[in-house]
């Protein structure tokens, strides 16, 4: 629990400081008022009911109705001339008799811890409360304004606490407006009544008592949640027992923050989708996507390369065919030559015997 108050109890010369805990919290069943359609809240506006225009809030101020329907308006000023107090006291007026405090008068329940300093002194009244049968009434400030209470001891399962409880100005418990009339009550029918309060009779325990209500609209609401019959809005802060694609949900959050910087956050929307082109490293995607990239570029360069390689060694064979030609055609036509050479020498020497002979004869 968390202490919502600090001070100090004081009867006489002695003062114990405490700490104030809410003693009660309330369980009860609470609904929001939603569209049937989509779940959506339904939400209010602060209209002027005269001239039906929207009030901002800042322009809202405290107004007192009058029995016949007049306004005071009350200023931040008039307020602050207001008696209040913030006295950290909770002063005991008197000890009284516990069956003399209406039950009808009792509030709202408070539990006192002591502090350090303050134990001997705290015992010393929690005893002096359970010898007398008595309850203090106190008067004590919370949020400015000063009420009575009264100090009361309860056993717990943490031991014996002294509890303060506020308690409602006698002006604030309401007279009945109607009359009940005593009727003809006969002698055995009293004597039938009696006879039920005796075999109804027995010890008070809580926990023999239980709310059926907020039980069977949580039993209800349970199995709604377990049949998927949940509207999912754009506000909603809960998951509905749906499991969370952590990933997506860190993509959502890396979008988010590029989106609060200024920056475009649309390469990222779909990289869970085979798209590499975010930088979402925090969710662990972006290294696999890179390793991914370089294996397939890869296994698509390889066929590649090994093309060129076919090319380069098919354009150096033929090179080296034509270098191994050119000497080969160099040597033919060296050849050829030396034989038209030839001939033409041996025809020269036919026709130089010819001449020779024909001159002879």
């Amino acid at each position: 629990m968390r202490a919502i108050w600090k001070g100090a109890v004081s009867f006489g010369l002695v003062s114990v400081p405490v700490k104030l805990y809410s003693a009660t919290e309330s369980h009860d069943v609470s609904f929001r008022q939603v569209h049937a359609k989509d779940g959506g809240r339904i939400k209010y506006q602060r209209v002027c009911s005269l001239d039906g225009e929207e009030v901002a809030y800042a322009d809202i101020a405290k107004g007192y109705e009058t029995e016949d329907g007049e306004m005071v308006v009350l200023s931040d000023e008039d307020l602050a001339d207001l008696p209040v107090t913030s006295s950290r006291e909770i002063a005991v007026e008197k000890f009284v008799p516990a069956d003399q405090i209406d039950p009808m008068l009792l509030d709202k329940p408070y539990y006192l811890e002591p502090e350090k300093s303050g134990a001997k002194p705290y015992a010393l009244l929690r005893q002096a409360l359970l010898d007398a049968d008595r309850m203090a009434v106190v008067t004590v400030a919370i949020r400015q304004r000063t009420t009575i209470a009264v100090l009361r001891v309860r056993s717990t399962d943490a031991g014996d606490v002294i509890v303060m409880q506020t308690m409602l100005w006698p002006d604030e418990i309401r007279t009945p407006d109607f009359s009940v009339e005593a009727g003809d009550v006969k002698a055995n029918e009293v004597k039938m009544a009696t006879m039920l309060v005796e075999t109804l009779a027995g010890d008070f325990d809580a926990s023999d008592f239980t709310d059926d209500y907020a039980e069977a609209v949580q039993a209800v609401v349970t199995a709604k949640i377990e049949g998927g019959e949940v509207q999912r809005t754009e506000t909603s802060t809960k998951t509905s027992g749906e499991v969370v694609d952590l990933l997506a949900a860190l993509q959502r959050s890396v979008q988010a923050a590029k989106t609060a910087r200024g920056e475009d956050a649309g390469g990222s929307a779909d990289a869970g989708d085979g798209d590499s082109a975010g930088t979402e490293d925090d969710a662990g995607e972006k290294p696999a996507a890179k390793t991914t990239a370089k294996k397939t570029a890869t296994t698509k360069k390889s066929p590649a390369r090994k093309t060129a390689a076919k090319k380069t060694a098919a354009a150096k064979d033929d090179e080296s065919r034509a270098a191994t030609k050119a000497p080969a055609e160099k040597s033919a036509a060296k050849k050829t030559t030396a034989k038209k050479s030839t001939a033409k020498k041996s025809t020269a020497k036919k026709s130089s015997r010819k001449t020779a002979a024909k001159k002879a004869s």
